[in-house]
């Protein structure tokens, strides 16, 4: 059996919105830093929370 596809749409409960925002920022540094090692490159992410605070990412291995 196939996955559903999830329609994309602005998740209106802010504490929910929170924690998706959080769980998905996760698995982006993760993929992140997957990349910089396994290829060997540099990877910078920038991300702006909901609640305006800013995450960083820099997975340099110079």
């Amino acid at each position: 059996m196939g996955r559903v596809k999830v329609q994309l749409k602005r998740i209106e409960n802010s504490t929910n919105r929170q924690v998706t925002f959080s769980k998905r920022r996760n698995g982006l540094v993760k993929k992140a830093y997957e990349l910089s090692v396994l290829c060997d490159v540099d990877v910078a992410c920038i991300m702006f929370s909901p609640s305006g605070r800013v995450s960083l990412f820099a997975g340099t291995r110079r």
